[in-house]
């Protein structure tokens, strides 16, 4: 009975020394330090962070210095034989492969000096004459039938260049209707009527002259480019089938470019402008023909990305894996502005970063895990989860079956509307749907240290939102791998503009961040790995 009582002395007098260590380690995951990190994560300089551009590759170099300064290990197998933080793999983007528009020996650039009206597919260069029909208007009967862009032009095999719009009189006044009031020729239904009559006549190729001013040209060219970006999904694998060429391609440029493609000064196209609507009627035959050269070449560009990986290694137990997610991509720019994603899911990263700092720190002073961790940002969550589908189905570095579980983080800065003004709550979803020691776990760890409010609403299998299938845990949870998704809820600013550092509610972003730590070194730390015990998915 005295052994016994001794033994039991012993044993909890090291479980209150191993939770005084996890509390002084939690304790080092700061507001101040998540704000440094996030400040920059969430930055202009890194546009959004879109899945394989420059602003992501930045927040990549920015991650991995992060986890080589903190002495993780880099695991990722290069090509020259040596370890690296990066798995990189290409996703594949339909889009324009080639594309320009050749005047003389110069090339005028895609979405900057020209672009295009749709998804226009030209895959071989076409080199072909261009003449000026004014503002593309035929009127044939009624009291304008005296008005003809293509009086004494043949346009019959060429590309045709055409004003937006309509003509005005000195007076400012539309031409047609006489008014203030614009006619039918001009937006959408009006471009499409001057195609139709274009094409009557014969014509190919259509190029429409903007009557916006350089700047407003440029915002415009941006912001067709993000619209049409949106229908150039992301996947792993090319199409097997090429792109037919677009009938009726049809392309805007700025009055500068129109000028240059026909040979002629930028006023004088100004002065057949002012001849129309001073004369009313067409002198587009004053400007001769001349020849240009395009191609929009469409198939699938290949986009280089690639998640980041840190790995802690543990010790008795260390064959035996948990990871810690969160994905570092957001939405980009989007008509003409940066979505910084500070929420979604910079919160997620740099929560990644201060519990991967507080384990190193643990580990520095003697108290290293047993179990080993692997600390991951992933990429193309935004495009459909795709970093971690990469992982979990293409290149698993740890085998799924040496992981324990995965913890993910993804938008914890903010509030919704269901419990504003309170802060003291968090989502989680998927803590019981495979493992109910985790889901007791979490529960146990919360009550002792953080005592926020769990809520466990969209853990709801009829919750409308299925937010259990919308970020990365999923790919682990889908391959019986426990999983908790940490996330406060969605706001005004979600995949909006207004996602910026500003806004973050840095005292409740600590707390769920320790909290995801404090549950982290449990699970780490404990005999028995975590039993896979029902299937509530």
């Amino acid at each position: 009975m005295k052994k016994t009582l001794i033994l039991s002395l012993l044993f909890s007098s090291s479980l209150f020394a191993q939770d005084n260590k996890s509390a002084e380690f939690a304790a080092t995951i700061s507001a101040q330090d998540l704000k440094k990190h996030l400040t920059y994560i969430a930055s202009d300089s890194l546009e959004g962070r879109d899945t394989g551009s420059e602003g992501q590759r930045k927040a990549a170099a920015y991650i991995s210095k992060q986890f080589a300064d903190l002495g993780l290990q880099a695991i990722i197998p290069q090509k020259d034989g040596t370890k690296g933080y990066y798995q990189k793999f290409n996703l594949y983007q339909k889009g324009w492969k080639d594309a320009y528009l050749k005047i003389g020996n110069k090339k005028k650039e895609f979405f900057k000096d020209y672009y295009p009206n749709g998804l226009t597919s030209i895959p071989e260069e076409q080199t072909m004459s261009v003449v000026f029909v004014g503002y593309g208007i035929e009127v044939e009967n009624g009291s304008e039938s005296q008005y003809n862009d293509y009086k004494n032009i043949n346009v019959e095999g060429k590309a045709v260049v055409f004003f937006d719009g309509e003509p005005k009189d000195k007076e400012g006044k539309y031409l047609f209707t006489k008014e203030d009031e614009k006619s039918d020729w001009v937006e959408r239904a009006g471009l499409q009527k001057k195609i139709n009559i274009a094409l009557n006549h014969g014509a190919k190729m259509f190029f429409v002259i903007s009557t916006s001013d350089a700047q407003k040209f440029t915002s415009l060219a941006a912001e067709r480019k993000a619209v049409l970006s949106r229908f150039n999904q992301l996947s792993f694998n090319t199409s097997s089938t090429a792109e037919k060429a677009t009938s009726n391609p049809t392309f805007f440029v700025s009055q500068e470019i129109a000028a240059e493609m026909l040979d002629v000064k930028s006023n004088k196209l100004t002065k057949v402008v002012l001849d129309i609507s001073t004369k009313k009627e067409s002198s587009a035959s004053k400007i001769k023909p001349s020849t240009i050269s395009v191609k929009a070449e469409r198939g699938e560009v290949p986009v280089e990305t690639a998640n980041i990986l840190g790995y802690l290694e543990g010790t008795d137990k260390k064959d035996e894996v948990v990871l810690i997610t969160a994905h570092y991509d957001h939405v980009g720019i989007q008509n003409g502005q940066i979505h910084n994603g500070a929420d979604d899911d910079g919160s997620g990263t740099c929560a990644v970063l201060e519990i991967a700092e507080a384990f190193a720190k643990a580990k520095q002073s003697g108290n290293g895990p047993r179990r080993s961790i692997l600390f991951m940002t992933v990429t193309g969550e935004e495009k459909g989860l795709l970093g971690s589908q990469y992982y979990t189905d293409k290149d698993p570095i740890i085998p799924l079956s040496k992981t324990v579980c995965d913890l993910n983080i993804d938008m914890i800065g903010r509030i919704d509307k269901q419990h504003e003004p309170k802060e003291e709550y968090v989502y989680l979803i998927g803590s019981d749907k495979l493992s109910s020691e985790l889901h007791q776990i979490s529960e146990e760890v919360n009550k002792k240290y953080i005592n926020y409010d769990l809520d466990y609403t969209f853990n709801d299998p009829k919750d409308p939102n299925r937010f259990y299938y919308r970020s990365d845990h999923y790919n682990f949870a889908k391959n019986k791998i426990p999983v908790i998704f940490y996330f406060t809820g969605v706001h005004e600013d979600y995949h909006r503009p207004g996602d910026d550092v500003e806004k973050i509610l840095f005292p409740k972003y600590q707390q769920i961040t320790r909290l995801v730590f404090q549950t982290a070194w449990e699970l780490v730390n404990r005999e028995e790995r975590i039993k896979v015990d029902s299937n509530k998915q």
